[in-house]
């Protein structure tokens, strides 16, 4: 099975978002060392539980601390962006670190109306809903074929050519699999936010979903809950940073059909070496995909590398 990382750079409860970025890159070291294909991050904003509001500044310093890995965005929330501005910086980003370098592109805004309406450059009239023409545009931009007469046509000589990055697009929806197939483009499905999507993305090259590992299920389960009872508060909107497995014990001890009932249907793979083999099997076969890319998040950063560790060893 190839195995990739999709890491959105949790807070702790107790440590800062440096700290969170600093952790993004020793795990980037630590995932390259064991052999994973790809180390992607996630773009979110305006949450205290997230430090990937900036994908691109993280995948250059990735890219300078580990050797072979693949390293991209999952992804660039391409709504926020002048598709000749992401073009440049990944053009960039080719140059600096060739054959490596992977431009994920996302529909959704990764944040709430209030902060998508602040990351507006213009905001005298809410952002038109138009990905599929910004998408286009990003995409002759990048593979040199902006119609002859169009005006922005010179501006496809961009700064890292002859390197570019390898596209692809991410999506939860049966639209965004329609969209990947009509451009003929690698699509990834966020299993991890929609795990009912296998009826229209089966065949997805490579499908993100959570899991965790750790030596025992109990010990497993035991970790998973910081990363359950945040889910759970951020359906109900209440945003936190990743809360001590104490703390999250309690809160689902005290609030758990409430709990459980707000984190259906996500799926979580979680348990022993053996217990998460057989979860990404399966995940991979419903899929039919290729590459299966995994997102984990717990409180102590030891656990998330241990994770990795256990997962990189039982596939091999």
């Amino acid at each position: 099975m190839k195995l990739s990382v999709l890491d959105q750079s949790p807070i702790s409860e107790g440590s800062t978002g440096a700290d969170a970025l600093r952790n993004t890159l020793d795990l980037a070291r630590l995932t390259d060392q064991l052999g994973y294909a790809r180390y992607w991050v996630a773009e979110h904003h305006g949450t205290p539980m997230l430090a990937c509001s900036s994908p691109e500044v993280m995948i250059a310093a990735i890219g300078s601390v580990t050797q072979r890995i693949r390293i991209g965005s999952g992804g660039v929330m391409l709504p926020h962006y002048s598709p000749l501005k992401v073009a440049e910086t990944f053009s960039i980003l080719s140059a600096l670190f060739p054959d490596r370098v992977d431009l994920g592109i996302g529909r959704a805004p990764g944040t709430d109306p209030q902060t998508a309406y602040a990351l507006q450059r213009d905001r005298r009239q809410a952002a038109p809903d138009d990905f599929p023409e910004q998408f286009g545009e990003l995409l002759g931009y990048l593979e040199n074929r902006m119609p002859a007469g169009h005006p922005f046509a010179r501006l496809a000589a961009l700064p890292g050519r002859p390197h570019v990055p390898e596209v692809w697009l991410l999506g939860s929806s049966e639209q965004s699999a329609i969209w990947a197939t009509a451009n003929s483009l690698q699509y990834c499905f966020a299993d991890f936010i929609n795990p009912e999507g296998a009826p229209f993305a089966r065949g997805c090259k490579m499908v993100a979903v959570f899991a965790l590992c750790a030596e025992s299920n109990e010990e497993a389960q035991r970790i998973a809950s910081s990363a359950r009872m945040a889910r759970a508060l951020l359906n109900q909107g209440r945003l936190i940073p990743v809360p001590t497995i104490e703390k999250a014990q309690a809160f689902l001890s005290a609030n758990g059909a409430n709990a459980d009932s707000a984190l259906r249907p996500r799926r979580a793979i979680v348990g022993d070496p053996e217990t998460v083999k057989q979860g990404l099997l399966e995940v991979q076969k419903l899929y039919d995909a290729e590459e299966v890319m995994i997102v984990t998040i717990t409180h102590d950063h030891n656990h998330r590398r241990k994770s990795y560790e256990l997962i990189a060893q039982l596939t091999g």
